[in-house]
């Protein structure tokens, strides 16, 4: 795993997070930026989910590999699936799906990265 690519992600889920928490608190409905953010933030997922793959093709592989892609499939349709939901939630609590959804992607890189290094 690209370790700058995953601070990356998680610092920009949380400030994704707190944006979409302001916006509940402001009764506020999921906007286009939102959704903006929300897509940029996957294509962060998405591309070290890619980085990810191609290191394991390489022969880097974690000790719990069925594990790790299934933790890998979670994090690359988390974002995806809470945008829509969120979006189709056309009142304040729109904003707080997303919200959630920022909240746990950070924890599940952890644990990404808890498994494809684990401490000896």
């Amino acid at each position: 795993m690209v370790e700058w690519l995953t601070m990356t992600i998680q610092m920009a889920s949380l400030a994704m997070a707190g944006w979409c928490l302001v916006s509940t608190f402001r009764d506020q409905p999921m906007l286009v930026p939102h959704l903006v953010g929300m897509g940029v933030l996957w294509l962060l997922v998405i591309g070290q989910a890619v980085a990810t793959v191609a290191a394991m093709v390489g022969g880097e592989r974690p000790a719990e590999t069925a594990m790790f892609v299934s933790y890998l499939a979670t994090v690359v349709l988390l974002p995806p699936a809470c945008a829509v939901w969120g979006f189709m939630e056309r009142s304040k609590w729109g904003p707080a799906v997303i919200a959630f959804a920022c909240l746990i992607l950070p924890v599940l890189f952890v644990r990404l990265e808890q498994l494809w290094s684990p401490v000896a």
